[in-house]
């Protein structure tokens, strides 16, 4: 075969390419233009060659773009670069490969590019971001948060409420969620509820753990968790997590105050009322909102505590 008729053949290959093959030199000017690129700006062949090739109109995406192309003249000499492109049919995003053609000293004497158009692809990823983000707003307006982790204790999923009360960094790699337990011997009995539930593929009852929090926080948390079966076996372990740290701080509160009222009046007794001895204490819990509301509590006389008359 001659080599007119090689170039024939590679001319009709270029020309039915459905992806964008450009060529242009290292300042960027348009030295070749395939027929799927004209119709893809809606431009001729002559009105395109000499122009500059991958024009930004956006500021946001020149440094990246700048950058990324910098690659093309230095090993490897290639890149690979999303570009949105107007077009008769409006914006398309064009993904380019990029390859640098070198001269006989090293040199970048031209580049060709072959580009797809990826727009379906990313419109729907947005759409996939968009949905995630409506799931993340639901998920997230109540107190529970939520948490996937592997049969093997490795974090799959934590929502970002979670992420920020744990002060875990986006993308910061994999992390077992037994990292985040405290020293506290508690612990133990909620690491073998999980452990039970992966043996048995049955869901344990709810439990409480202590984590290590944003700067050393402690924090206090009821679970309630999962298997999550998939045609039959058992995949991951997802569960919701409530913070009861202040709740757990004022329990442990009212039982220490009802053993110091109990200690300090345990013997004392105010009189009779039909044949029956009247407590001298009252129950931690009702004295506490009595001060706090500012009213008098029922059975005064049954109150250990006098309330100062400004509080009343």
């Amino acid at each position: 075969m001659s080599a007119g008729g090689d170039d024939a053949d590679y001319k009709e290959l270029v020309d039915c390419q459905q992806d964008l093959i450009v060529k242009f030199s290292p300042e960027g000017r348009l030295l070749f233009v395939n027929p799927a690129y004209c119709a893809a700006v809606g431009k001729t062949k002559d009105e395109l060659t000499g122009s500059v090739f991958m024009p930004v109109t956006s500021e946001r995406y020149s440094d990246v773009m700048a950058s990324r192309m910098t690659r093309l003249f230095r090993p490897p000499f290639a890149c690979t670069v999303e570009q949105w492109l107007p077009s008769p049919q409006g914006l398309r995003c064009i993904s380019w490969s990029a390859k640098s053609i070198l001269d006989g000293n090293g040199g970048v004497s031209a580049i060709v590019a072959t580009g797809r158009d990826i727009t379906r692809l990313r419109k729907e990823q947005r759409a996939i971001r968009k949905r995630y983000d409506d799931l993340m707003l639901v998920v997230e307006s109540g107190k529970q948060m939520h948490y996937t982790h592997s049969l093997d204790h490795v974090v799959m999923f934590v929502s970002p409420r979670l992420r920020a009360l744990l002060g875990c960094r986006p993308h910061a790699g994999k992390r077992l969620w037994t990292d985040y337990l405290t020293d506290n011997p508690t612990n133990a009995e909620g690491l073998e509820r999980t452990l039970r539930a992966i043996a048995t593929g049955r869901r344990e009852p709810s439990y409480r753990l202590e984590l290590a929090g944003r700067e050393g926080a402690r924090i206090w948390v009821e679970v309630n968790e999962m298997p999550v079966v998939r045609d039959g076996k058992i995949v991951a372990i997802a569960g919701s997590l409530m913070d009861v740290t202040e709740k757990k701080q004022v329990d442990e509160g009212i039982i220490e105050a009802e053993i110091l009222l109990k200690g300090s009046g345990s013997g004392k007794k105010s009189g009779t009322n039909n044949g029956k001895e009247a407590s001298n204490t009252k129950k931690p819990l009702a004295l506490f909102r009595s001060i706090f509301s500012g009213e008098k509590a029922a059975d005064d006389d049954d109150v250990l505590i006098d309330i100062p008359e400004d509080i009343r």
